[in-house]
């Protein structure tokens, strides 16, 4: 993990909520693509399952794993209003700093090319999900996250 400095929670209110009871949520990555899926929160409608698929641009690190919801103040940032259930933004990232420090000693590191880089969490039931990244999209999808995956990788 990183250490907190200046880092601030900044909620993502336009991120379709996940279930909070099981969002199930799946990745699929590669070294140019990095795809989240999970259940919505209300993930059944007219019988058919409903997923959120968040397709990062250009992607740099990632995490998956702890805390859960239940462990979720164990969290570095939770101090600073970070929740679960929720999807967030941290501004003054102090891990997207210390990824532009750990690159310094590249023979052609150019310092300002961090700057477009972004932190983002994703906060589900079981895992908390983390990366750099430049940006990202989301889109809503019938079916289930690693179906609605594997279509949406394939149409990529």
């Amino acid at each position: 993990m990183y250490r907190v400095d200046k880092d601030q929670p900044r909620e993502l209110t336009d991120v379709p909520q996940s279930s909070v009871g099981a969002p199930c949520p799946m990745l699929f990555v590669g070294e140019h693509s990095l795809l989240l899926a999970y259940y919505l929160q209300d993930h059944e409608v007219a019988g058919e399952d409903r997923c959120a698929v968040v397709s990062f641009k250009r992607a740099y690190v990632h995490m998956f794993g702890p805390p859960n919801d239940e462990a979720f103040s164990g969290h570095p940032l939770a101090a600073r209003g970070l929740e679960p259930y929720s999807a967030y933004e941290i501004e003054h990232s102090s891990w997207v700093n210390e990824l532009e420090r750990m690159n310094s000693v590249h023979p052609y590191h150019r310092p300002e090319r961090f700057a477009s880089y972004k932190h983002y969490i994703f906060s589900f039931h079981d895992t908390t999900f983390e990366c750099v990244a430049e940006g990202f999209t989301v889109s809503e999808h019938a079916g289930y996250p690693s179906a609605v995956l594997i279509r949406v990788q394939s149409e990529a």
